[in-house]
């Protein structure tokens, strides 16, 4: 081969391969935050291309596992006259956070065409998915997937369910159905309470089970939620009424502390300890908003106690939004002290057309349900 045929080859194979590695961009960031307060930002921009067909690619991974987390994904593209244009964006958070997560991913793909003389094509993927563990507020610009009730929470279905005074029949259950939707879970009291509550029978439990409906077990045998004595009589009337009842060990029996009852950390300790003296499982109920008693003497009793803070279960009426139909509920966003084990959220009160209250639940609190 002569000289100029070989300067020649080597000038082509030089040429191409500068035009192959300028045509595709590859961005992989991934943030691993292993404990404490989460900031994850990552940012992919594209550098500005231009003539030709142009290849992009944004691959934004990020792992996080922490108690809260801010996140901020953002990908800006800039191309510039390409005939033919392919954008491929994706963002993927692999997330695992006990209290608060915020999730913004952001994708802006801006193409300048050609002249008009010229056909221009631009095919964009854009997928940003939210693999999530905890309560949290999430914003995808561009593309979403989130599950269908919307509380973002990916790794865990959150369920719709409904809690009644009221003793339940086909004609309640039906009301129910036709008018907010079908329930996974009822809500019913421990013994009848008299102009208050009534009390779950046989049949109800035989009715709702064979639906395929769990029941949640509440009760509220009590007006004043103060004393440590006083907490361990009244966890020790529900264990009764529950064993008469055959309610199955590990079913969780909630503590129904009303907005109106005076309460202090000694009875929930007191409640949370006889109950987890038996076979059963301590949850309490009540409106868990930061500016109430409840609140602030749940904290008080979880403070110098990892065990009840591990292992009672929170179901909060906080914050209250209104009763809805199951179709149209809202994401779910319960408030609770921090650390605390909140399984379920009764977002609406007393609806008109049934006697019932509406609520979302999370998946796991199948766990400590009866069914």
């Amino acid at each position: 081969m002569n000289r100029k045929k070989w300067l020649s080859y080597a000038i082509t194979a030089f040429a191409a391969a500068v035009v192959s590695i300028f045509l595709f961009s590859f961005i992989d960031s991934k943030e691993d935050h292993p404990s404490g307060e989460t900031h994850a930002n990552e940012t992919g921009e594209s550098e500005p291309a231009s003539g030709g067909e142009n290849g992009v690619i944004n691959n934004v991974e990020n792992d996080v596992n922490s108690d809260k987390a801010n996140i901020n994904n953002s990908i800006d593209n800039q191309i510039e006259n390409g005939n033919n244009n392919s954008i491929d964006n994706n963002i993927t958070n692999n997330i695992n956070v006990n209290v608060d997560v915020n999730v913004q991913n952001d994708i802006t793909n801006n193409t300048d065409g050609a002249s008009s003389n010229q056909d221009q094509s631009t095919d964009e993927s854009n997928d940003a998915e939210n693999d999530q563990n905890s309560s949290e507020e999430s914003s995808n610009q561009s593309s979403s997937d989130q599950n269908a009730s919307g509380n973002g929470n990916g790794s865990e279905e959150v369920v719709w369910g409904v809690d009644s005074a009221s003793l339940t029949t086909n004609d309640l259950l039906s009301c129910v159905r036709e008018n907010f939707g079908d329930p996974a879970i009822w809500g019913r009291y421990l013994g009848e309470k008299e102009g208050v509550s009534a009390g779950i029978t046989p049949e109800e439990i035989e009715l709702l089970h064979t639906e395929g409906i769990e029941i949640l077990i509440i009760w509220n045998h009590f007006t004043n939620a103060t004393g440590y004595e006083n907490g361990q009589n009244e966890a020790r009337q529900a264990i009764e009424e529950a064993r008469q009842l055959g309610i199955p060990e590990g079913v969780a029996i909630f503590a129904d502390i009303e907005p109106n009852y005076p309460v202090d950390s000694e009875f929930i300790r007191g409640y949370y300890e006889g109950i987890s003296e038996s076979s059963y499982v301590p949850g309490v109920y009540g409106v868990f908003d930061s500016e109430r008693a409840l609140f602030t003497e749940y904290a008080a009793a979880a403070e110098n106690h990892s065990d009840l803070q591990n292992d009672m279960i929170i179901w909060t009426a906080s914050p209250q939004v209104g009763i809805t139909t199951k179709e149209n509920a809202p994401a779910y966003n319960p408030e609770a002290p921090e650390g605390s084990q909140i399984y379920g959220w009764q977002y609406g009160l007393d609806a008109q057309t049934c006697n019932i209250d509406t609520n979302l639940f999370r998946g796991a609190l199948s766990d400590y349900l009866w069914s």
